[in-house]
């Protein structure tokens, strides 16, 4: 498999499992507020930061789903790392129209944004053909 690929299911593992955590700890409220974004608890940002549970649960099933799949897991794995991306990108820009900058915010988001952009472009790209043209 594509060195970029196989990089890309080890971040992917750890991502999608990360989210999953992050959001097991968000909803029993163990992130202390020294650590939480600026106005963590205006009901607003709640309901902001809410609003991407189902974005992240999709982005970390389809992954792991990826994970799991022996057979032509290309497309799944499109889908789950665009999906993840649009997270991370939906994210920097609300903390970039907010003014806030901070990194423990901003790290993780980057993050989100960007690992998956190699993979999808070679997972984007049309197939290669053989020697004998099929």
């Amino acid at each position: 498999m594509n060195r970029i690929l196989g990089a890309t299911k080890v971040a992917m593992l750890i991502t999608d499992v990360g989210l999953l955590l992050y959001w097991a700890v968000v909803f029993a409220g163990l992130i202390p507020p020294e650590l939480a974004y600026q106005d963590y608890t205006n009901p607003i940002l709640t309901d902001w930061n809410a609003s991407f549970v189902l974005l992240d649960l999709a982005a970390s099933l389809t992954g792991l789903a990826t994970l799991c799949t022996t057979s032509s897991p290309r497309p799944l794995m499109t889908v789950s790392l665009t999906l993840t991306s649009t997270a991370g990108l939906q994210a920097i820009a609300f903390w970039a129209l907010r003014g806030d900058f901070t990194l423990t915010w901003w790290l993780p988001n980057l993050f989100l944004l960007l690992f998956p952009l190699p993979a999808l472009i070679v997972l984007l790209r049309p197939a290669t053909t053989t020697a004998t043209g099929r």
